[in-house]
Formats: structure tokens, C-alpha cells, sequence
């Protein structure tokens, strides 16, 4: 395929008619609807999903993805350890470690002192899924959930492991799942953003990743389906609303004059940009009116605000977040990204965790519930997980009451709720030091695979063409949807 043809994919008007046989099928259909498909706060997801790229029927019509951004220390909180105990303070055997590759913060250090948790678990639900002391909330509704405890990657610093688990590859420029979502799927309303993502702060802020808008790109896919930053202070979204002394009349006449002469322009040369550009203005205008009364919480009862937890009305706290997130399902966004930071425990794990626990507890546990009762866990599936796991050794100073941990790729802990996967699951096994897989790996590829069926798509036939490539969210090594997560 060579570059116009590239271009000739994006759809001009006369391509468009020329090629699209099915265009005047859909849009009568939309006139018999009342011309509304995917406009409203519950349209029909049927009315505005792209047949031709589902392979079969989606159980996930939309996605919360709460990325932990950093690497949650799986055996502090879901991956029970208590043989560890007998190895406090004693080196990590060499046939535990069997030449495992070390960051450069701990390659240099003499030993590697075995950290036992210092906090205690107990066992919750039918699964008997054990579950640290440290998240009360999250042991209550473990039945809804499924546990992944053998996750692995190859990624083994920040940057690649994070691109690597939201995009399929450690290098940065690819389309990541949200974008992938959008492409897939489409939008269910008119006047909000299909993919969304939000940074929540965290309390403690002792050390921090950075976030960049690499992340949510769309890569080579057309750049409509990028996500959306909606901001924690001032406006959500930067310039949406009018300058002082500029009325909506004017506004709307000042975007038909550039959409025209932006057609022009896209007549002229195809340029995928442009019809990006296009797009981002009428959204934009659109979103003058949807996003203010999205985020606006007056109609939200006591009730429920209370599930979420005291920080819920503070714009930016993970608490609030989620209930925004909840509120923007509501509404038809297909995907909502939302990223905590802090989770790079090198140090002080007694002085951060706890904290950084209580930020995602009882919100985790609130938006479950809040889906559940207004029936939208079903089609909604919410991911939690880090980039990678940590490390049962000490980094730095070891004491019974506090130690550090470093990166750890072999083994970690995600789980899933609602959206088609099986609550009360455990899935995977790791060995008496969290340190290696002994039953059911599951790589971020099989992940993929499993959230992208989930939503309807076979991960093999799913692609996009680029390059004269088929590129796909799995790429070309080989991948397996974990069917024992499927309900």
C-alpha cells in the first residue's frame, strides 16, 4: 500500500461514498433511531459499534483502566508469602535468582536480604483469595473479582514497562488500548471524547514517575482516537470555554469558516491531520456543554458519594476520579485511563504503602459497588495493575519494620472486575519467594489478547495497516486469550 492509499483509508467524501456500501444502510438506520445513535447518556451501544471489526459479540463495552504507576509490590499486598518469614535478613538464593538481570540500583549492593512483609493478610471470600491488612475495602468484594498472580513482562525500568503493558511495545509511538478501544469500537456519544484519561495525585508524593501524553497517543492509528487529558484543577479541558466577550454565535461561526477552509485543505491532499483537526474542533465545541454538567456532582446522593470515600469531592484524588470515571461510562465514553502515581517503593515501603493504599481502597471498592448497582459492571471492565512487580529482596537498609524494593519483572499482580471476566478467580502461581512463576504465566501479551476479546476482537485479525504492515496491539510473537479468566 503505498501513501495515498494510506491517506485514501482516512476517508475523504468521494472515497467514502465510492467505497462504503454499508454507509447508507447505517445512516437510515440512524434516521429510524431519531438520529440520536450514540448521542445520548444511555444510547445504544449496538447503534454505534463498527460491525466490520468485531469478530464476535463484546461482553466489555467499556473499560476503567487503573494503571499503578511504578510497580505495586505484589507480595506487600495480594501474593502471600509467610515461608519468608523464616528467611528474614538472609540472601536471596542463587537458585532463586538464576541470573536474573538487576537495575543499576542494586547490582552494585554485597547482598540481597530477604524482606518479609511487614503487613498481615487474611483470607476473604470462596476464593479464599488472601488479601494484606492493608486493604479493607478491596477483601470485601473479592468474589467480583479475578486475580492475576503470575503477570510477567521483559520490561525491567519504568519507561518501557509502562509503554510496554498500555501499547504492546517498549518503544514509545505506538497506539496504546484506550486508542485501540476507540478504533475498535467508536464512539456512543457525540459530545464527549470516546477515550479519556485522568492523572489522580496521590497523598504522598515521595516519589514519582513521569507521565507523559506518549502514552495515550494513537500512534499510527488516526489521531481522533488519541485520548483526551481531562486536568484536576481549573477547567477539565484547556481553551473549551469561549474568551470573555466572545458568545457561542460567534464561536460557531469562527469554527465553520475553519472547517471550511480545512475541507479545502483535506480535498486537496488527504492528510489524515487534517481530518483530525476537523474532528477535534467540533468536539471540542460539543464538549462546551457535556463536559460542565459531567462534572458537575450535585446530582450525586449522599449514598453514593459516601461509598467512594471522604476525598471524593476533592478535583484530583483518586476517590474522585473514579466516581468520574463512573460518570463518564455512564455517559457512553468507551475507555477511561486513569494513572496514580508513587507506587516505586525503592524506600520506606512501611512509610508509603499504607498510604498509597488508602488512596485506592475503598474508591476501588465504591466504584465496583456504584457499577454493579446502576448495572453497568456487566458491560464495564475494570483493569488494576503497575508496569511490574517488586522485588522480595531489600534495596538499601533492611529492619523488621521497614525496607525498600526494587523493580521486579518475572512475577506481579493485576486483577479484573465485570466487563465478561470471572469474579472470584485466582489465577497463577509464583514460588515461596515471589521471585519466579510456577503455574499459569501470563504475559502482557496474553493480557492483551484476553481485554481485546473481552471487547470483541480477535487479537490475530485486529490490525491496522501501517507501513505496509499489519500492526496489531499483540504483534507477531505468539499470544493466548486466558480463557480460566473468562466467565
Amino acid at each position: 500500500m503505498n501513501l495515498l492509499q494510506e491517506y485514501a483509508r482516512n476517508v475523504t467524501r468521494r472515497h467514502f461514498f465510492g467505497q462504503g456500501r454499508d454507509a447508507l444502510g447505517w445512516a437510515a438506520l440512524a434516521s429510524l433511531m431519531g438520529g440520536n445513535a450514540g448521542a445520548g447518556e444511555t444510547a445504544k451501544p449496538e447503534a454505534a459499534l463498527p460491525p466490520a471489526l468485531l469478530n464476535h459479540a463484546p461482553k466489555a463495552k467499556h473499560v476503567i483502566y487503573l494503571h499503578m504507576v511504578g510497580g505495586p509490590p505484589q507480595m506487600d499486598l495480594y501474593d502471600y508469602k509467610p515461608k519468608m518469614q523464616e528467611y528474614y535478613d538472609k540472601d536471596l538464593p542463587e537458585t532463586i535468582r538464576n541470573g536474573q538481570r538487576l537495575t543499576t540500583m542494586t547490582s552494585g549492593q554485597a547482598r540481597f536480604p530477604i524482606a518479609p512483609s511487614k503487613f498481615k493478610f487474611a483470607q476473604y471470600g470462596k476464593s479464599g483469595m488472601w488479601v494484606t491488612e492493608l486493604l479493607p475495602w478491596t477483601s470485601k468484594m473479592v468474589d467480583d473479582m479475578c486475580f492475576i498472580r503470575s503477570m510477567n513482562t521483559e520490561a525491567i525500568n519504568h519507561e518501557p514497562a509502562i509503554s510496554y503493558i498500555q501499547t504492546g511495545n517498549q518503544l514509545t509511538g505506538r497506539p496504546c488500548l484506550g486508542a485501540w478501544a476507540s478504533y475498535g469500537l467508536g464512539s456512543l456519544n457525540k459530545d464527549l471524547p470516546t477515550f479519556v484519561v485522568l492523572v489522580a495525585k496521590p497523598t504522598n508524593t515521595e516519589q514519582v514517575q513521569a507521565i507523559s501524553a506518549r502514552l495515550w497517543s494513537a500512534g499510527y492509528l488516526p489521531g481522533e482516537h488519541a485520548g483526551v487529558s481531562f486536568r484536576s484543577a481549573g477547567d477539565p479541558i484547556l481553551y473549551i470555554n469561549n474568551p470573555p466577550g466572545v458568545p457561542p454565535e460567534i464561536r460557531r461561526k469562527t469554527l465553520d469558516g475553519l472547517r471550511q477552509l480545512n475541507e479545502i485543505t483535506y480535498s486537496e491532499l488527504g492528510d489524515p491531520e487534517t481530518r483530525t483537526r476537523i474532528e477535534q474542533y467540533e468536539l471540542a465545541f460539543r464538549m462546551q456543554t457535556s463536559v460542565p454538567e459531567l462534572t458537575n456532582l450535585t446530582s450525586e446522593t449522599a449514598a453514593t458519594l459516601g461509598m467512594y470515600g471522604d476525598e471524593v469531592k476533592k478535583p484530583g484524588t483518586f476517590a474522585n476520579s473514579v466516581l468520574m470515571a463512573r460518570r463518564m461510562v455512564e455517559r457512553g465514553v468507551r475507555f477511561v485511563q486513569i494513572y496514580i502515581n508513587n507506587w516505586d517503593t525503592h524506600a520506606n515501603v512501611a512509610g508509603r504503602l499504607p498510604s498509597q493504599c488508602k488512596d485506592v481502597d475503598q474508591p476501588c471498592y465504591g466504584l465496583i459497588q456504584d457499577l454493579k448497582q446502576r448495572g453497568l459492571l456487566d458491560e464495564t471492565l475494570v483493569i488494576w495493575g503497575g508496569e511490574f512487580g517488586r522485588t522480595i529482596y531489600s534495596q538499601g537498609g533492611l529492619s523488621k519494620e521497614n525496607y525498600g524494593r526494587d523493580h521486579h519483572p518475572r512475577c506481579f499482580t493485576m486483577w479484573m472486575a465485570g466487563g465478561g471476566s470471572k469474579g472470584g478467580v485466582v489465577h497463577g502461581e509464583t514460588d515461596d519467594f515471589s521471585y519466579n512463576i510456577v503455574k499459569d504465566p501470563v504475559h502482557i501479551r496474553d493480557f492483551h489478547a484476553t481485554v481485546l476479546h473481552l471487547m470483541g476482537f480477535d487479537h490475530e485479525r485486529f490490525s491496522y495497516k501501517f507501513q505496509g504492515l499489519d500492526q496489531r496491539l499483540t504483534g507477531v510473537e505468539p499470544a493466548k486469550i486466558v480463557k480460566d479468566l473468562l466467565a
